[in-house]
């Protein structure tokens, strides 16, 4: 699932606040601050994001709590760039570093369906990144280099064969 590309949703896709406040529930209890549809196993461009938690270290996101529909990034401002170590509920206790743009151009529906064109800047353009990066079928350790992909290869085999401690519950799935 997390190597597919999600689709698009209907503005009437069924039970959508349902699945939304079930991402959101799932984001806290894993204690992470992004989550997308694909990874709780459904195929479709829903990102749910909570910087509130972070709010102690980064005022300015305290409250931020949501959702993005159908997100889509539509330009990336290549200028400035940063380097930051991310992680990944998908990926337990793997943390690299990966270079993003700091600024990105997104359009999405919010979770009452408005439609939101704007240009996103900072950490929130990092979250977005890396989260919509699962709805086009990547994650952030395909944005490493390759010998950084070498020298953690055996924790990402290990992940895929299910052998892996974290404090949330998951589920591996064998590769086909």
């Amino acid at each position: 699932m997390l190597r597919k590309v999600a689709e698009d949703i209907p503005t009437d896709f069924p039970d959508l606040k349902a699945l939304l406040a079930d991402m959101f529930e799932t984001l806290d209890q894993s204690e992470g601050i992004g989550l997308a549809a694909p990874q709780v196993g459904k195929p479709i461009r829903v990102v749910v994001i909570d910087l509130d938690v972070l709010s102690e270290d980064m005022p300015e996101y305290k409250g931020f709590r949501r959702a993005f529909i159908n997100p889509h990034i539509v330009e990336f401002d290549d200028t400035e760039t940063d380097t930051m170590e991310e992680g990944c509920l998908s990926l337990p206790a793997i943390h690299e570093k990966v270079t993003r743009p700091k600024r990105i151009r997104v359009q999405w529906l919010d979770d009452e369906l408005q439609p939101h064109d704007e240009w996103i800047e900072g950490y929130l353009a990092r979250v977005m990144q890396h989260e919509f990066d699962h709805l086009d079928g990547k994650m952030f350790v395909d944005r490493i280099s390759p010998l950084r992909k070498q020298l953690i290869k055996s924790k990402l085999r290990a992940l895929m064969q299910g052998r892996y401690r974290c404090g949330y519950k998951t589920k591996a799935v064998a590769k086909k």
